[in-house]
């Protein structure tokens, strides 16, 4: 990825979405209810520019110092979302001062929604800032701390993987385990890139995520197995971007059946953007799908969410569980500057990899 391919006119229309305080602006709504807010989150302005980082090298001079400049005022907003007592862990919405559910009218009112810091969140700092030695160590130390059975054991995953000491997504020690097969895939991508000691919890997170792959669960049972992602194409996309980064051994077996469910789905969705998220996977993975026709591609942001939250999803208790995978109680999260990133992300590797073709 070392020619200037990268599309220098959708980095300019990112850097205009970034605000004066340095984030990217996002929604999140509920059409079952005819709900929908603007929101103030970590979440989509670090993932943006993760993956702009990654097509860095791709970019003209001029789109290279626009990246710079987007990371630089990313940069200077992530303190707001820093654990509230000054820990190296990061919340999804702003902990200084407290600020769940922005701009809303009744979840904002009530403590039971404020959310603790999460591996996700984490994860996307500490791959666009540079973190300390200290620091790096530190995570590593916190992690085991609030995986499963260090104090108590998942409840909401499949029985067989119950035994699995696996990260779960939240920090918090109220907050009951949860395993999420892509907020595993971007924590796992952070320890592997600053070369993190692996151990234990490092294995049974890889384990999960073979095994969800493997059983088909993330085919037949995707909100099980991602509860906060909840869509096999983004199951998929984060391994494989995973998997081609660091080819962990664990995952090896896995590759060959992540082709061919993703050319599947490449075949029956209609959303282009989520089109391009399963083509981009293929690309990571060796395989050269079919060009994805991008022309007005905006059109299709609005049918496309990349994030959710279940409002039952952290209950434990077999009844309400029932319910929680149902868009009735689930927010859907949307973001402008971060589907255009995604769509740079596939012109760039397709183009490469056209360009690389013999």
């Amino acid at each position: 990825m070392d020619a200037v391919i990268i599309p220098d006119a959708i980095i300019q229309r990112i850097a205009r979405l970034q605000t004066d305080l340095g984030l990217f602006p996002s929604v999140r709504s509920n059409p079952a209810i005819a709900y929908r807010r603007p929101d103030t989150n970590v979440f989509f302005t670090a993932i943006t520019v993760f993956t702009l980082r990654q097509l860095h090298p791709s970019a003209s001079p001029g789109s290279q110092r626009l990246i710079d400049q987007i990371q630089v005022r990313a940069l200077a907003a992530y303190p707001r979302f820093r654990n509230k007592d000054g820990l190296a862990t990061y919340n999804f919405w702003p902990t200084r001062p407290s600020q769940h559910f922005p701009n809303g009218h009744l979840f904002r009112r009530f403590e039971h929604f404020r959310i603790p810091d999460d591996i996700d969140d984490t994860a996307m700092v500490y791959l666009t800032t540079t973190p300390t030695p200290d620091e790096l160590r530190w995570l590593k130390t916190k992690l085991p701390q609030h995986a499963n059975l260090t104090t108590r054991q998942i409840q909401t995953t499949f029985a067989e993987y119950q035994p699995l000491k696996a990260y779960s997504t939240w920090f918090g020690k109220q907050m009951g385990i949860d395993f999420d097969a892509c907020a595993l895939s971007n924590m796992l991508y952070c320890i592997y890139r600053y070369r993190l000691p692996l151990n234990q919890h490092d294995t049974d997170s890889l384990t999960y995520l073979r095994a969800v792959v493997e059983s088909g669960r993330y085919k037949s049972e995707p909100f099980r197995c991602a509860p906060h992602y909840a869509r096999t194409s983004l199951i998929i996309y984060h391994l494989a971007r995973l998997i081609a980064a660091f080819d962990p051994p664990e995952l090896t077996s896995i590759r060959s059946c992540l082709i061919t469910d993703a050319y599947t789905l490449l075949a029956q969705t209609t959303n282009r953007v989520e089109q391009l998220v399963l083509a981009t996977s293929l690309i990571r993975l060796g395989a050269a799908p079919d060009a994805v026709d991008t022309v007005a591609i905006e059109r299709d942001f609005e049918g496309f969410h990349f994030f959710i939250a279940g409002l039952l999803t952290a209950y434990e208790h077999p009844f309400l569980r029932r319910f929680a995978h149902r868009p009735l109680v689930q927010m859907r999260w949307q973001c402008e500057a971060h589907n255009w990133a995604l769509v740079t992300e596939y012109l760039t590797l397709r183009a490469s990899q056209v360009s690389s073709a013999p």
